[in-house]
């Protein structure tokens, strides 16, 4: 039997995610509640706004239960928003603003402007043969990466100086754009491949 992936649902892109892992052949639910998190193998926490999220995930008392499955080990796929949830460091956050801590990156929100900075880009990604197609929505950028984190891709900035968009450490992937926007499976792939 496939693995059951869960996608956190409270706000953004989750129903594209749930797609991405069915078209896979893979079983999917959608995560509101404590309970939804019991019987899952692993979860996404998808694009949207991080403020937003984790002010949800409190309301709805989804928040410890899911810090502790992470810290027990539960694999994740951050996309946007969900990167900023699981860094160790959300550099321009709200002061109230709590993260998972599951990957050790300092995080900027916005990194590379606000909405209308929005921007495509093909992205080399370390593993994969062709170019991925890099969806930047309000997107966050990687500032400081910790020894345990391996980067996958990056982009260059104006500066011509690269920013890391695209990280791993052990079971948490993370980027900073939106792969679930795009008819390329190939990062949902490799998460699973850790699932």
């Amino acid at each position: 039997m496939s693995p059951l992936v869960g996608v956190l649902a409270l706000q953004g892109a989750s129903g594209e995610h749930t797609d991405a892992l069915q078209k896979l052949g893979v079983r999917a639910l959608e995560v509101r509640m404590p309970e939804d998190l019991k019987t899952i193998d692993a979860i996404i926490l998808p694009g949207g706004e991080s403020t937003t999220i984790s002010m949800l995930l409190e309301s709805s008392g989804t928040f410890e239960p899911l810090k502790e499955r992470l810290s027990q080990g539960l694999p994740a796929f951050g996309t946007c928003a969900g990167m900023i949830m699981l860094s160790n460091k959300v550099l321009d956050g709200r002061t109230d603003q709590r993260s998972f801590d599951r990957i050790d990156i300092s995080v900027r929100r916005n990194a590379f402007g606000r909405q209308i900075a929005s921007f495509e880009t093909e992205i080399d990604v370390h593993g994969l043969g062709e170019p991925f197609p890099g969806v930047f929505i309000r997107a966050p950028g990687v500032e400081t990466v910790g020894p345990e984190v391996e980067v996958l891709a990056t982009v260059t900035l104006d500066d011509q100086s690269e920013m890391p968009v695209l990280c791993r450490q052990n079971n948490i992937l993370v980027s900073s754009f939106h792969p679930e926007l795009t008819e390329d499976l190939r990062l949902h792939q490799m998460f699973l491949s850790e699932v």
